[in-house]
């Protein structure tokens, strides 16, 4: 029988974490809970419930909290880890719908998908329903395309996918990470439809906070996977409008016989721009090829 870790990252959720640790352990043979430096009593609570705590000192962000959990399910030799949250949010009796694809040999990593399912989708606010669209349609350019909740954290992860992926991203845009690290790997991902309590109390993130977090996330690890096309790109596209404004300096030029100062001061501005994005974009990715070969 497959040994399935469920872990639960969790700050200040002393109201919340009882339940669900006792309906995961429903469903799996071990629960870990990773208290981010909780004041509450949180820690506590899901000790004297038989679940495995680890604790930091302080509060490090949720992405920390996953790097911990996967360690531990490593440690733990688990053949599947599933995570969720401690607030409520994610309902623990769909647990086997989400380590079904694993089982069956389908999948490495499965998300569960609050807009597969139309019950929580209209539970999710408008405004966070807009925001998670946002997140995904960008995490789709460049990782998976047909994913359609980028950002949820009921994840189900395979050995394979528990071997090859560390979380390094210390806030919320571990999420849009771990799955940039999965399509690197090729690993199969899957989703499946998940019931979802959103309610005023479940979710405690300024989701602006959120929203941007994960966004500047996105944009480093997509300047560190594809340097000559995030900086080479508009380097170029830079050179190329330059070009223009010297050709139009030096029409002006011949006709005039006088230098148009406001277009001189626009073509080299846009030339030691272009220049120092392909600059930045060589070095990049020299840096990158050394460090891979390296490791």
């Amino acid at each position: 029988m497959p040994f399935i870790v469920a872990c639960v990252p969790a700050f200040n959720e002393e109201r919340r974490i009882a339940r669900v640790v006792l309906l995961a352990q429903k469903h799996v043979d071990k629960v870990v809970v990773c208290d981010d430096g909780s004041s509450d009593l949180t820690s506590g609570i899901a000790q004297r419930l038989g679940a495995e705590v680890i604790s930091h000192p302080n509060n490090a962000g949720y992405g920390s909290s996953l790097r911990s959990l996967f360690s531990k399910a490593r440690e733990l030799d688990a053949d599947i880890m599933v995570t969720l949250d401690a607030d409520g949010q994610h309902n623990p009796d769909d647990i086997p719908t989400l380590v079904k694809p694993i089982l069956e040999g389908e999948a490495d990593l499965v998300i569960g998908s609050r807009f597969l399912n139309e019950k929580s989708k209209n539970n999710v606010p408008n405004y966070r329903r807009k925001g998670i669209e946002l997140i995904t349609n960008m995490t789709r350019a460049v990782s998976f395309n047909q994913i359609t909740d980028a950002q949820s954290g009921y994840r189900a992860y395979g050995r394979k996918a528990l071997s090859l992926i560390n979380p390094t991203e210390q806030g919320m845009g571990a999420s849009t990470e771990i799955l940039l690290k999965a399509k690197e790997h090729v690993l199969r991902v899957a989703e499946v439809p998940v019931l979802t309590n959103y309610d005023k109390e479940s979710n405690t993130h300024n989701p602006l906070a959120h929203g941007l977090g994960v966004v500047l996330s996105t944009v480093k690890h997509l300047s560190a996977k594809r340097p000559l096309l995030f900086y080479g790109a508009p380097g170029l596209s830079a050179l190329a409008i330059a070009t223009g404004f010297w050709a139009w300096c030096l029409q002006i030029l011949t006709t005039t016989q006088s230098l148009p100062t406001n277009i001189t001061l626009v073509a080299v501005f846009m030339t030691v721009v272009g220049l120092v994005l392909l600059t930045t974009a060589v070095i990049l990715w020299v840096l990158i090829a050394v460090l891979r070969e390296m490791t």
